[in-house]
């Protein structure tokens, strides 16, 4: 297992090495000792499962509030996806900036987000699995996150949005007054 720092502070890809045989393969997805060595203390105490069923679909972009605040591993365990990680921690030095790389059921890799780092994926393909791992457990209470058409984030999604929830079309802007003439 490998960690690669990408371009926002403290979001990495964790890419996992198969040994693999006649039989198949064997990939180690979570290890308490080496993800000590980027996050000291982390464990994961909630696993989600996530289905979606229609290209296009788009969820997020989802975080939740302090005081659950939590650190996100996620990979894709069917289809593919369009994962975007978006940093809304105010003073953070890559605050505003989004992050996007390709998870498949093909490839053992998986991203791990640190809390106030907002998450949404686009389904590239029909009936997309994801496996959620979360340091807290989820309060519903608390949930946050940002428009996934934001102008101020100009994400690039790269299909055309064919399903969103209204929970999700109605998270907030970024910045209320960027909302001025946005799509």
């Amino acid at each position: 297992m490998t960690f690669e720092p990408t371009p926002l502070a403290g979001v990495w890809q964790v890419r996992g090495t198969p040994q693999a045989d006649a039989r198949g393969s064997f990939t180690r997805l979570s290890c308490t000792e080496r993800f000590d060595d980027v996050v000291p203390g982390l464990c994961f105490v909630q696993t989600n499962l996530s289905i979606t069923h229609r290209r296009g679909t788009l969820r997020g972009l989802h975080l939740q509030r302090a005081p659950a605040q939590e650190h996100k591993l996620v990979r894709c365990l069917r289809g593919r996806v369009f994962d975007v990680a978006a940093d809304l921690r105010r003073g953070s030095p890559s605050y505003g900036r989004w992050f996007a790389l390709e998870l498949s059921e093909h490839a053992p890799l998986a991203l791990l987000l640190p809390p106030g780092v907002a998450h949404g994926f686009q389904a590239l393909s029909d009936d997309v699995q994801l496996l959620y791992q979360h340091s807290r457990a989820h309060v519903p209470a608390l949930d946050d996150g940002v428009r996934h058409d934001d102008p101020s984030l100009a994400i690039r999604w790269p299909l055309p949005v064919a399903l969103l929830s209204p929970r999700d079309a109605a998270l907030p802007w970024l910045e209320p007054a960027q909302a001025v003439g946005a799509p």
